[in-house]
């Protein structure tokens, strides 16, 4: 063998060598396992947002078989490790957990602009709201709300239109909302106290206690199946719809920034995937649940479901435009969501009409009529 073939050898061999020490760290790296913690603001066993289909429990379940064990996330509801609302500022220092799971419009005291990515009031639907975070930029608008807290935000639900909620009196005209002591978050908490009504944010576990109790006059939860399942139809009978205040309720994730960016690259991957995927699940599976239980409750539980009075209704859109203008002159932030979410469901609407109104209101109608 000449000295030239032997030198080439010898500095292949060599080159591969340092190739194998200087991926090792990747390869340790991507095959590093992490154990975590996720807070949420739901009590143990709430079917939707704790337990079952698009659930945290079932996002963590996801993000473990996706990875191959290699995340793991211990889940606890609220109070089992912080209070219900406590559970964003302990993902955001990343000292005691890393995730926590509920809605970016428990956090409007924190940012205004946050509630957007929850849903807006006359806003759009599940189809219109996935539509501008995934593609229409409010995803980027969400990662940078969240940054100056640390966190990295993921949407892994949707409860689709929800009504307007439980009355313990009737609803006649707009006076009757004066007073009137109604849980309600975020931005339609601002919008009912703008109309004289008194808005309070309480945790689901507390709802049905508080309204049997007469503590608050009213409350609003999700939809039929979820709100027969807190019990709140044995509280108060008049139940109202339909949901101006929140068409397209998204639950999220939120991940502390020091913890997201430990993560290799493909379990990033998994993490925003399997969010993905229980976003569609949760919003199929209650779709799926909430017709068979609102038949249950008009027919079984003596529910009336009812429509609010026109008057409430201009005077909610009313004050809805004038809360979101006022947010949007004082802050750059709240200026480009909202900027960005009503320009984006202009063009969406102009589709929607031709598409499933379209269809709503000539297609369906005629189809049954022919069809039966």
């Amino acid at each position: 063998m000449s000295m030239k073939r032997r030198d080439f050898l010898k500095a292949g061999t060599a080159a591969a060598a340092g190739a194998t020490i200087l991926g090792a760290p990747a390869i340790v790296k991507a095959q590093q396992t992490f154990n975590w913690r996720m807070t949420t603001t739901w009590p143990a066993g709430l079917p939707f947002f704790q337990t079952g289909p698009g659930s945290a429990t079932d996002f963590a379940r996801r993000v473990e078989e996706m990875s191959g064990g290699r995340i793991r996330i211990r889940v606890y509801s609220a109070g089992e490790l912080v209070p219900a609302f406590e559970g964003f500022d302990a993902a955001s220092a990343g000292r005691q957990v890393q995730l926590n799971h509920g809605c970016a419009y428990y956090w409007a005291g924190k940012s205004f602009a946050a509630q957007y990515f929850t849903t807006v009031p006359f806003g759009m639907t599940f189809q219109g709201h996935n539509a501008w975070m995934n593609f229409g930029g409010g995803y980027e608008l969400y990662e940078e709300t969240y940054r100056p807290f640390n966190l990295v935000p993921l949407v892994v639900g949707c409860t689709g239109v929800q009504p307007v909620g439980w009355f313990r009196r009737p609803v006649e005209s707009l006076a009757d909302f004066r007073g009137l002591n109604i849980r309600m978050p975020g931005l339609a908490g601002d919008i009912y106290n703008a109309i004289g009504a008194n808005a309070r944010l309480l945790p689901g576990g507390e709802l049905f206690a508080a309204l049997e109790r007469g503590a608050i006059d009213a409350a609003e939860w999700v939809g039929p199946y979820s709100d027969r399942e807190l019990g709140l139809h044995r509280a108060a009978s008049l139940y109202y719809s339909s949901g101006w205040h929140e068409p397209a309720t998204s639950t999220e994730v939120v991940v502390n920034r020091s913890a997201w960016d430990s993560l290799p690259a493909d379990l990033q991957a998994v993490m925003r995937n399997a969010a993905a995927a229980c976003n569609i699940t949760s919003h199929t599976w209650l779709e799926a649940q909430n017709a068979d239980a609102l038949d249950d409750l008009i027919n079984n539980h003596g529910t009336q479901f009812l429509p609010l009075p026109d008057d409430v209704i201009q005077a909610l859109l009313e004050a809805t435009k004038d809360i979101l203008s006022d947010n949007a002159r004082r802050d750059d932030l709240v200026r480009r969501v909202n900027e960005s979410y009503f320009t984006f469901k202009a063009k969406h609407d102009r589709w929607n009409q031709n598409s499933e109104t379209m269809f709503q209101t000539q297609i369906r109608d005629l189809g049954q009529q022919i069809l039966g």
